[in-house]
């Protein structure tokens, strides 16, 4: 009999550290050795016109344009989950603000980032003056403004539709505020926040151009960033640079799937609300890393005394607050004092901004831009209609099916991600060879960007549909078109509903840079409300920017208001689990 010359698993249990944790020593290591030499680049001088940042098409230089715009990207989501976990709980929990706060959402997530650059981009120079840090807080925000709404419409949706057996349970057990936020609300929002973080944070990609490469008001400023760099390429017709560009994006992607997105759908599949445990789970190889590793465990319980004191402080700072029956009276006094202020102030704003209009560009613009706006809606509108038939089965089937999901969840991150403006001039110069109309080219355009918002919330709604209630279906023998009107429908509807919304601006946010597009010399430009926002940002006519701004925030909130409102309310009080 050979003798064991290797220790047991027992024995290597003893050891304080690991392999696993040397990996993750080095790897943190290696994460903050990058992100200092890469943020180390922000705090350059910045004195326009003189010193002024610039980029270099030689594809050696694509590693650091890469880091730097994925920084970017990972700073703008940071701040876009603390906005929506605040903002998203304020509307969903606040009846007043609720009447502000939702309408504000639909008027934001309707201005184009072009929109929020003419606005911003000059105060954040000023604010640091002499340095690049400005701008780079510029771009930041407006990366910031094509991820955030997705996902504050996803968390105020799920806070609004949690399950009722759930709701009645945490009032039982008389949870704090702080309490049922950590308990019950986020954990179960976390599917559909999570699927609508990897959206958005896919959907920033797509305005890093914009971003990097900002031209506004007669001015043109340059970051360093994959953005500027393919900028610069269409500018110089450089098809080489361009297929660098392309490649660089590509393995980017691949790298944050890897590191950080399939370790957080691992992680978060235990916040499924299902009684019966699912086929499968989704595995990462990062995940399981970090649970091996004795590290992560060790730092967990050394900071659970502070993060203890923390839950008793706020939990002591929010009980559980019961109605009276004598504040009814109160409320209702107040709720029409506060409406009938809310009434005073939003027609004084109205009236200034048509006063401002009507004084400066006259009102045959105005009805020229409503025109406008009715052909971009029509393009919107098939994007909606064409998306929906086409990707919510595929969301669907991925959503069920474990194997599936794990073979086309990196596929479909991928193809989200992808920023579609890269290969804008590609498809620039097949409309201009097969003579195809930018005005139905566009469409095509805009539903590169804003299909996926489809995809990623069936996904995330029939993920969230309990494994049991589908395995009764089975059992009952649902088939075909019987089974999607008695579970997927019903078990989706709130999800593809958050998906339709977002799909809808970010489609008219898109036909920013979808309605007018070029190549080298050569611009194609569509009759719509995008490509007259697009022309008075670049040369800086302010009364056109607010005329553009105001008509399509008109038509967003307006459709929101008529249409998915009313659809938000049905999937709150007839479907919901």
């Amino acid at each position: 009999m050979l003798k064991r010359t290797f220790p047991s698993s027992e024995a290597l249990q003893r050891f304080p550290f690991g392999l696993a944790d040397i990996a993750v020593i080095l790897g943190t290591l290696v994460l903050l050795a990058l992100i200092a030499r890469v943020g180390a680049g922000t705090f350059v001088s910045f004195v326009p016109p003189d010193v002024v940042p610039g980029v270099s098409l030689d594809p050696r230089n694509l590693p650091y344009y890469a880091g730097r715009s994925t920084l970017r990207m990972f700073i703008a989501l940071f701040c876009s989950i603390l906005f929506t976990l605040i903002y998203g709980y304020i509307a969903a929990k606040n009846r007043r603000a609720e009447k502000v706060l939702v309408p504000l959402l639909d008027i934001l997530q309707s201005v184009p980032v072009l929109g929020f650059l003419s606005i911003t981009v000059t105060g954040f120079i000023a604010l640091f003056p002499g340095s690049l840090l400005g701008l780079e807080a510029a771009s930041i925000f407006a990366i910031f403004t094509s991820q955030a709404w997705n996902m504050t419409f996803s968390f105020y949706q799920s806070l609004r539709t949690v399950p009722q057996e759930l709701d009645e349970a945490a009032r039982l057990y008389r949870l704090s505020g702080w309490q049922r936020f950590t308990k019950l609300e986020v954990p179960s929002a976390m599917m559909g926040l999570l699927w609508n973080a990897m959206m958005s944070f896919g959907g920033g990609w797509f305005f890093v151009a914009a971003s990097e490469a900002i031209s506004v008001l007669n001015q043109k400023y340059t970051l360093p960033g994959l953005g500027s760099y393919v900028a610069a390429a269409i500018a110089a017709q450089n098809l080489p640079a361009l297929g660098w560009a392309l490649l660089t994006i590509a393995v980017v992607i691949l790298l944050v799937d890897q590191l950080f997105w399939r370790p957080l759908i691992a992680w978060a599949d235990k916040f499924r609300l299902e009684t019966s445990a699912s086929a499968e789970v989704p595995e990462s190889w990062v995940f399981d890393l970090l649970k091996t590793a004795r590290l992560p465990y060790l730092l967990g319980q050394l900071l659970t005394p502070v993060s203890e004191a923390i839950n008793h402080l706020l939990s002591s700072l929010t009980p559980q607050r019961l109605p009276h029956p004598r504040e009814q009276n109160q409320q209702a006094w107040s709720d029409r004092l506060y409406n009938f202020t809310l009434l005073i102030v939003i027609g004084a704003l109205l009236l200034t901004g048509l006063h401002f209009i009507l004084t400066t560009v006259g009102l045959s613009e105005v009805f020229k831009t409503f025109w406008l706006g009715l052909l971009t809606l029509g393009r919107v509108l098939v994007l909606l209609v064409i998306a929906t038939l086409i990707w919510t089965p595929v969301g669907v089937a991925i959503g069920f099916n474990p194997k599936l999901a794990r073979l086309l969840q990196p596929v479909v991150q991928f193809l989200a991600s992808f920023p579609a403006n890269f290969i804008f001039p590609f498809a620039t110069l097949f409309f201009i060879r097969s003579h195809i109309s930018i005005n139905w080219g566009s469409i095509l355009l805009m539903s590169l960007g804003a299909q996926w918002y489809i995809l990623f919330n069936s996904i995330a709604g029939a993920m969230s549909i309990p494994t049991d209630l589908r395995e009764m279906a089975t059992d009952v023998g649902l088939r075909g078109w019987l089974v999607w009107r008695k579970l997927i429908i019903p078990g989706i509807f709130s999800a593809w509903v958050t998906g339709g919304i977002t799909a809808s601006g970010g489609a008219w946010n898109a036909s920013i840079i979808s309605e007018i597009v070029s190549w080298g010399q050569t611009t194609l430009t569509a009759n719509g409300l995008g490509a007259y926002i697009a022309h008075a940002t670049q040369v800086g006519d302010w009364p056109r920017i607010t005329l553009g701004i105001g008509m399509m925030s008109l038509y967003v909130v307006g459709l929101n208001r008529l249409f998915w409102r009313q659809l938000y309310t049905l999937a709150e009080t007839k479907y919901h689990l």
